[in-house]
């Protein structure tokens, strides 16, 4: 019968660390997304580069599955060029022209 008093008391505080989310701006959300879409893309098309490599040598010799494996690679290959040469101008532009577009701000805004 006493089961419920032998839980104790139980905390219904928010646990702590979470301070830092109200100092948290649209700009930073930008930045975050951006980093995190450009992360996923370069997985994702490492690991469809990957799963065209072991369709390629579980084919068996059979010439369509070779040929579907040969373009999975090359969308992957491709697919990481994209994302990498979308980094590399983030960057350039970034320090090119003194600006930072990973901590987008609208001015006017606070």
């Amino acid at each position: 019968m006493n089961l419920l008093a032998d839980l104790g008391t139980v905390n219904l505080n928010p646990p702590t660390g979470f301070e830092n989310l109200e100092n948290i701006s649209f700009g930073d959300l930008v930045g975050i997304a951006i980093s995190f879409v450009l992360i996923v893309a370069a997985i994702a098309f490492f690991f469809m580069l990957v799963l065209g490599g072991i369709k390629w040598i579980t084919s068996g010799g059979d010439k369509g599955k070779t040929e579907a494996a040969r373009n999975q690679i090359t969308a992957g290959l491709v697919g990481l060029v994209i994302v990498f040469a979308a980094w590399a101008i983030l960057t350039l532009v970034e320090s090119f022209f003194g600006v930072s577009l990973r901590s987008f701000t609208i001015p006017g805004t606070v």
